[in-house]
């Protein structure tokens, strides 16, 4: 199946990411956004980035009007159409997706393509809201969209042979580097990623060192870019809380459980980065 034009669902930080690099790799590009504001801010928040990123000569003048020309926003499901792929990247509740891929059914052609963003949630359960199962699959893009190369292609088991190479594909077509992941809470990254944070805290809760000394000690130890209570907060306490809630449910095992203390911070409205105040303050 050959993809022209993509049609991205939601204009928030991941849906603008999206939009963005689909737009950049030369595909006619449609963003929907719920209300106007919200759609204004997304796209905002697409023209910093490129005029960061052509004052940093990352992006040249010419690339950043390409992405431009390529792109359109609007509150109108109806104006997504003729997209041959729909990616999903509303909020992490299976009804409120249910309802919109139920609106889009009523507007799409047969072959449309759907994919959704999810991080956490089951990719066979959410096809089973649309009739198309055989076209649906998981694209689990990861933040910030135009800098990290990962995107985790997700077969549900309705998932056809041609929607899974055509899927991947574009993820490669986007300059990213797919894997491909099991249908299972947390795919591959976050199935790894969120135990070694909840343990982090746990390892905090009981004494094991300052928030300071443990993120030194991983960053330097182990080399990696950011310790987990900065990317705790950087991912946001309350994300990676629901995350946990949906692993801990599907599998039983203490080590998806998400600790008291992290329940705590996000009842408190401590939520990282994106609060001002989380195991940081910002």
């Amino acid at each position: 199946m050959q993809i022209k034009t993509v049609g991205v669902l939601g204009c928030g930080l991941m849906g603008a990411g999206i939009a963005q690099v689909s737009a950049a790799a030369g595909y006619k590009t449609i963003v929907r956004e719920v209300e106007e504001p919200f759609l204004k801010k997304g796209l905002a928040r697409i023209e910093k980035f490129l005029a960061g990123g052509v004052e940093k000569g990352k992006v040249t003048a010419e690339g950043k009007d390409k992405t431009l020309r390529n792109l359109s926003g609007t509150t109108k499901l109806e104006d997504l159409k003729d997209c041959d792929i729909i990616i999903e990247a509303i909020i992490e509740k299976v009804d409120e997706k249910g309802k919109s891929y139920a609106t889009l059914e009523s507007v799409v052609g047969g072959d449309t393509i759907f994919c959704s963003n999810t991080s956490s949630l089951c990719i066979t359960e959410l096809a089973s809201r649309t009739t198309r199962p055989d076209r649906f699959a998981g694209l689990h893009f990861f933040n910030p969209v135009p800098i990290m190369k990962l995107v985790e292609v997700i077969r549900g088991l309705a998932t056809s042979d041609q929607t899974y190479q055509s899927v991947f594909a574009f993820a490669q077509s986007l300059g990213k580097e797919p894997i491909t992941a099991p249908d299972k809470p947390g795919f591959i990254v976050n199935r790894l990623l969120v135990p070694y944070l909840l343990d982090a805290i746990r390892s905090y809760e009981h004494g094991l060192g300052t928030i300071e000394d443990i993120d030194k000690g991983m960053k330097l130890g182990c080399g990696y870019p950011m310790g987990p209570f900065t990317l705790l907060d950087f991912v946001g306490l309350d994300t990676t809380y629901y995350i946990a809630n949906i692993m801990f449910d599907e599998y039983r095992e203490p080590a998806y459980a998400p600790p008291p203390l992290l329940k705590r911070m996000v009842l408190a409205g401590r939520l990282g980065r994106k609060s001002g105040r989380g195991f940081y303050t910002y």
